[in-house]
């Protein structure tokens, strides 16, 4: 006889579970120690959709859904969340709150959802699942601060679990406290060698303070535990692989990591895709032939013209369909502009005010349009922590102004992009790519005798 919550039923973290069947239990470990630990076992909780009615099985159903990231994600979910709330009073208040924080997604009132994990940290700091699930939203809303005090919170009733002390690195890092970052996400590696969210905060700072050398042999070391992971993780650290191999000059080997471990996973997935658009705009940045790619990612990105999910990954989906030329692009660009205006109140300003000006700017360069694409991204630019991503993810922006900048070719461009790239090169003296860019508009502007510091 299948037992109803009943006291001793507990995830592997300590959190009570109101469950209709204990057999379930297992499942939904997965899901939580899964999406802790980034791995792909997190989704087979969707097994159990059908069999067991627990709300907070059915809510933990319709995160999975949501984290699809398309336009037909918040659709998907809501028949688990009905569930979820038709069951809610024999949940517990941590169950309940989780329900109400899913439902705000799905609702796209981040604000709210925020506030709830930000409650639920408080109230319940071994709740992890929460805690990472409210640093997701901090992230896309480029609410830094916010993702640090949600690690924070859960910190000391947590101290054993590597992936708190992950989910804090990152936190620092995307501060700019990278002494901190650095501390907390190599204690996590001390406690779990495989921490793959942690490697990638690592590789984070080292990126930021120009440790190329060190960040690429320190990712490749830990390279042999990036198994059983979700596809986003293990395309996106190897995203970050690619990233130092880029600026050390290593073209053939970061374009074999573009083709062995970045694209080709999980192509329908919106986090593999937005990865190869924004590497192989950075491999042609810097000067490598990519070839027929776009034409690849392109394909994979049509589905995307009405998406509207979060302005960051549209923005991607964009350059990517007009790098290849599609007329696809166009219509992604209209509808961006149609959709702004009613976007999500929590958002609109994110969509408006910095999506629109970006997108058009996108295009434009895309379109070798130098001008509108200098226009469009210099004016979205200082705003650009709005739209969510890391700061590393965000420099494609940059890349793509600075690109235009120096194309663009007057006295006035060539000096904005002096400053821009000298400052870039002091603190990554290790970079080639930006020795040679800074290089190259030193000779444009009569001081070739500067080229070679």
């Amino acid at each position: 006889m299948p037992s109803h919550g009943t006291p001793h039923t507990a995830d592997s973290l300590g959190n009570p579970l109101t469950l209709d069947d204990a057999a379930s239990l297992a499942l939904v470990d997965d899901f939580v120690m899964g999406f802790l630990s980034t791995e792909a076992r997190a989704v087979n909780l969707l097994a159990l959709a059908e069999r067991d009615a627990s709300p907070i099985v059915q809510a933990y159903c319709a995160t999975l859904h949501l984290f699809a990231e398309s336009r037909e994600a918040a659709a998907n979910a809501q028949p688990f969340l009905d569930k979820a709330r038709a069951g809610a009073a024999r949940a517990t208040p941590r169950e309940q709150r989780y329900i109400a924080a899913v439902q705000a997604w799905a609702d796209g009132d981040i604000g709210r959802a925020i506030a709830l994990h930000a409650e639920q940290a408080r109230e319940h700091p071994r709740d992890l699942v929460s805690v990472k699930l409210g640093q997701y939203h901090c992230f896309n809303t480029g609410d830094c601060p916010g993702m640090l005090r949600l690690a924070l919170a859960a910190l000391p009733a947590a101290a054993e679990v590597p992936y708190v002390h992950g989910m804090a690195a990152f936190g620092y890092e995307q501060c700019h406290l990278l002494r901190e970052a650095e501390a907390s996400a190599r204690h996590a590696i001390g406690l779990c060698r495989k921490e793959p969210w942690a490697h990638h905060a690592l590789a984070h700072v080292m990126l930021t303070e120009g440790r190329l050398a060190e960040g690429l042999a320190f990712m490749q070391g830990v390279s042999d535990t990036w198994t059983g992971l979700n596809s986003f993780m293990v395309t996106h650290n190897w995203w970050h692989v690619a990233l130092f191999l880029i600026d050390l000059g290593r073209d053939a080997e970061a374009l074999a990591v573009y083709d062995e471990h970045a694209w080709g996973v999980v192509k329908d997935y919106s986090q593999d895709q937005i990865g190869a658009v924004s590497l192989l705009a950075r491999l042609e940045l810097a000067g490598i032939d990519v070839g027929a790619r776009w034409d690849d990612v392109a394909d994979h990105l049509r589905q995307r013209q009405a998406d509207h999910v979060l302005p960051f990954l549209d923005l991607q989906y964009l350059y990517g369909l007009a790098r290849a030329g599609r007329p696809e692009a166009q219509v992604l660009l209209h509808n961006i502009e149609a959709f702004a205006p009613v976007a999500p109140v929590s958002t609109r300003a994110a969509w408006q005010r910095v999506c629109v000006p970006a997108a058009r700017g996108l295009v434009a360069h895309a379109r070798g349009d130098v001008a509108g694409a200098v226009e469009g991204l210099g004016v979205a630019l200082p705003r650009m922590i709005e739209i969510g991503g890391s700061h590393a993810q965000r420099d494609l922006f940059e890349q793509l102004y600075l690109d235009a900048l120096v194309r663009t070719g007057t006295e006035s461009a060539l000096a904005g992009a002096q400053g821009l790239l000298q400052q870039q090169l002091n603190g990554q003296p290790e970079s080639l790519r930006l020795r040679r860019q800074t290089n190259a508009v030193y000779a444009q502007l009569g001081l070739g005798q500067l080229t070679a510091r």
